[in-house]
């Protein structure tokens, strides 16, 4: 009686651990086939090799370009216009007439002015002859000597004022466009035309007031500017304003460069670099790579093919280049592309085919 009641209790035991364990297959099977289909696909990006090397110690500014002697040439007394000696652009030496005004008054003076001082020195010597002969007193010889003095004077003034008629160049430079014509009746301090001295030429700029105890006279520059973008441009510093100003807290500085060919041109705006004597070493990134947060800066680092975020500390920049001073070794491949799409532990596959180099000194891509 015992025998077939145990062979029933363990065929039912075997249905239903048949059927339990069927479930539970079609439980992990169900899983499984969850956790596949909710897999985050890789994600795109472009990366870089974090690399040491030398940082080029600099300061950087906006300057401007100033003329090494620059004018705008005006006319010191009125007059017609007469001749105008020059043409617009044109380059000049020092002492090249270029304007000259009527002078046809003055000129008429002269010859009387200059006839009574001829005729003041005659009678200063005759009244010193009577006088050697104490015939005459000496007030006589007083007021002949004042007498030459004012006509002589008087001549050397009316030569001024007919030197004065003819416009000419204080330095050698080019000249700007002309705003004179013959014919036109000039004032007193009209302009006449712009006078520029080019070459060597200089450029104005500002650093921190904390830059002081790092520059000095005689550190070297590299320039460079919007129109000649593949041009970098040497020179040294040459002055210092011995003042910080007091509205920015800045201090101002002129550097001089070569301009051989005048390609340079007063108004440009420059991107000054001061070069110092020493050169640090840092690791660098395209500076694509940093991830700005306000709790700190950060970038994603592969490692076997996954995106792993790592918060860094940045440093200084230079054109496309961001130094990085602690967080990064070298050699650590990072996300500098498609990291918006990321997150701590995506998949990525890694495509740098239209990825752009990053360069110390960028230049625009030509069309």
């Amino acid at each position: 009686m015992k025998k077939p009641i145990l062979l029933t209790l363990l065929a039912a035991l075997v249905v239903f651990g048949g059927i339990f364990g069927y479930k539970f297959w079609q439980f992990r099977q169900g899983m499984a086939a969850r956790a596949a289909q909710g897999a985050m696909p890789a994600v795109t990006v472009s990366s870089a090799i974090a690399e040491a090397g030398p940082w080029p110690n600099t300061f950087r500014a906006i300057g401007s370009l100033a003329s090494y002697r620059g004018i705008t040439v005006e006319s010191e007394t009125e007059g017609m216009v007469l001749r105008v000696a020059f043409e617009s652009g044109a380059t000049v030496e020092a002492g090249d007439l270029l304007v000259e005004i009527d002078d046809s008054i003055e000129a008429a003076q002269l010859p009387g002015l200059e006839a009574q001082a001829r005729l003041a020195e005659i009678n200063l010597n005759r009244a010193r002859e009577l006088r050697a002969a104490e015939t005459n007193s000496p007030a006589d010889v007083d007021t002949a000597e004042a007498v030459l003095a004012q006509t002589r004077a008087a001549v050397a003034q009316l030569k001024a004022s007919l030197a004065k008629k003819k416009v000419t160049a204080p330095f050698a430079g080019r000249l700007g466009i002309t705003e004179v014509h013959p014919g036109q009746i000039l004032g007193k301090n009209t302009p006449i035309v712009q006078l520029e001295d080019l070459d060597p030429i200089h450029v104005d700029f500002s650093l921190p007031q904390q830059a002081l105890a790092q520059v000095a006279v005689g550190q070297p520059v590299q320039v460079k500017v919007d129109a000649l973008p593949d041009r970098v441009f040497a020179g040294e510093i040459t002055a210092i304003n011995p003042r910080v100003s007091e509205t920015t807290r800045s201090l101002n500085l002129r550097a001089t460069l070569p301009n051989p060919g005048e390609v340079l041109r007063p108004g440009m705006f420059a991107q000054v670099e001061v070069v110092l004597p020493a050169t640090d070493h840092y690791l660098t990134l395209p500076a694509t790579a940093i991830l700005y947060n306000p709790y700190g800066n950060s970038v994603f680092v592969i490692e076997d093919g996954v995106a792993k975020q790592r918060f860094v500390q940045t440093g200084p920049t230079r054109g496309d280049l961001i130094a990085v001073l602690s967080g990064l070794k070298a050699g650590e491949e990072v996300v500098i592309a498609g990291q918006l799409k990321l997150r701590n532990g995506s998949p990525v596959r890694v495509d740098n085919t239209q990825a752009p180099p990053a360069e110390a000194n960028p230049r625009p891509i030509e069309s």
